[in-house]
């Protein structure tokens, strides 16, 4: 089946609500029902109380640690890991293996992968299930859509990989329909930001420690924060804005394994590290004062009619088209500008836009949207899980809080839409019908997933597998199943 969509009619309400807003239908879902109301639906779920955190009131979530927790124990494993590399340099590692997600991890020498492996693990069950049982998951999607805008990555190395699920947790979803300002100083306060931009090396280098060793500014953080967290890289600021607000950024940092300038893993900010003196960043000058100067900046330049230019253009990309509307843009920009960066009137915004409900669905879902949507359509599984979901995503290209740069994932179709790529999803479709634990009649599974809205051709298909699992196959590969 092609890989295209018809344009000739406004989409099924139904569909834009669990494919565009959503992470998909799951069984038992009623599309006539959803299409009878799908604002309301959507609108509904944003009303609930709580409904972005991951309940630690859940068995499941027991084992969930703090990113203080995570940070030490990752240090403690780093410091076991490196005296057992000093005492037997030679036999102490073993070769590199393949981990149950995909990933490749030194074994120490008793053949166990790093502490952080297992944390991970943990974090991206607790992701997943939030994902599977969500309804209809818009929530989710910001949570996602927010995660990523604010993206650290275990790129960086085994420290960010044990506490990337709980910056997500801590610094993202308590936010996700609260304030913008409160999210961006929860982000930017937090340890798995300052280790991933390499704010503990920036140091003001005429305070009391840049005299000391010598040392200068790592302007990492201030130039992703203007141009990839608020202003964006048209929002009119300038090399020496940068430069004013990494040194007032300095002393921002997080206390070591040691101790010394507080609990090991915990945000503290170090006066002797922090850049003396006035900051200016645009136009405006911020009086030397140690931490609040920086998060007096933070709180202004989140109010920046550039800042609800960016955040307004990149929701519409996210949700609407690659080439969203202008009158889509500016209605968003609009809302959050009047509401102070309200991020629950954005969503009810992004929800009435017109634009929403009539442009076809032509963007294709991410890696995480596909994986996740397939779970849902298919129920339980037998098998182990999150590592195949883990692997899923990794063949897919988008590795679960590994994102290649600070400027997170791509949100446009072409990223995702190579020969390859979708080669890969119909390898997961097919392994997705082999693993399914019940297999009901694809048809009726056609009705539940995808309603009316199928086409001739994608029924037809369907209609002609030679077994349910083929059928279910295609199914998973249909364009209206792989459309939002």
């Amino acid at each position: 089946m092609a890989l295209s969509v018809s344009n000739a009619v406004p989409p099924d309400p139904a569909l834009v609500a669990l494919n565009r807003f959503g992470l998909g239908a799951k069984p038992g879902d009623d599309l006539e029902k959803i299409a009878a109301d799908a604002r309301g639906y959507l609108n509904a779920e944003l009303k609930q109380l709580d409904v972005a955190l991951v309940s630690a009131d859940d068995p499941k979530n027991a084992g969930l640690l703090d990113s203080t927790a995570a940070i030490q124990a990752s240090m403690a494993a780093a410091a076991e890991r490196k005296a057992s590399r000093d005492e037997k340099p030679a036999p102490a590692m073993q070769p590199a293996a393949d981990t149950s997600d995909g990933s490749t991890e030194a074994k120490s020498k008793s053949g166990v992968p790093p502490v952080e492996a297992d944390i991970y693990r943990d974090e991206a069950q607790a992701r997943f299930d939030k994902a599977l049982t969500a309804a209809p998951g818009f929530v989710e999607r910001l949570v996602g859509f927010w995660s990523n805008h604010f993206c650290v990555s275990t790129a960086k190395g085994q420290l960010v990989r044990a506490c990337a699920g709980a910056f997500e947790r801590e610094a993202v979803r308590p936010f996700v329909l609260g304030r913008f300002a409160d999210m961006l100083l929860a982000v930017e306060h937090h340890p798995a930001m300052l280790f991933y931009l390499d704010n503990q090396q920036s140091i003001g280098p005429d305070s009391r420690a840049g005299k000391r060793r010598g040392r200068g500014l790592n302007e990492n953080l201030a130039r992703e924060i203007l141009e990839l967290h608020t202003l964006g890289v048209d929002g009119g600021y300038s090399q020496a804005d940068v430069t004013s607000f990494a040194g007032a950024l300095t002393g921002w940092t997080m206390a070591g394994r040691k101790g010394r300038l507080g609990e090991p893993g915990t945000f503290v900010f170090d006066a002797n590290a922090h850049q003396p003196g006035e900051a200016v960043l645009l136009g405006k000058t911020y009086p030397a004062g140690g931490m609040d100067q920086a998060e007096a900046a933070l709180n202004d330049i989140a109010r920046q009619p550039a800042t609800a230019r960016h955040i307004a253009s990149k929701l519409a990309r996210h949700f609407i088209a690659d080439d969203p509307p202008a009158a889509a843009v500016d209605r968003l920009a609009e809302i959050f500008t009047k509401t102070d960066g309200d991020l629950r009137a954005l969503a009810l915004a992004l929800v009435d836009l017109p634009e929403a409900w009539s442009m076809p669905l032509t963007k294709l879902r991410s890696p995480f949207d596909y994986a996740v949507a397939v779970r849902r359509a298919i129920g339980p599984t037998s098998g182990k899980e999150p590592q195949r979901t883990l692997r899923w995503l990794r063949a897919l290209g988008e590795p679960l809080w590994q994102p290649p740069g600070p400027n997170g994932f791509s949100d446009r179709t072409d990223s995702w839409a190579s020969a390859e790529g979708l080669r890969t999803r119909l390898d997961i479709a097919w392994q997705a019908a082999r693993q399914a634990s019940d297999i009901g009649n694809p048809d009726d599974m056609l009705s539940t997933v995808i309603g009316a809205s199928a086409s001739a051709e994608t029924r037809q298909a369907i209609a002609r597998a030679e077994s349910r699992q083929q059928g279910l196959a295609l199914l998973l590969m249909a364009p209206e199943f792989q459309r939002r």
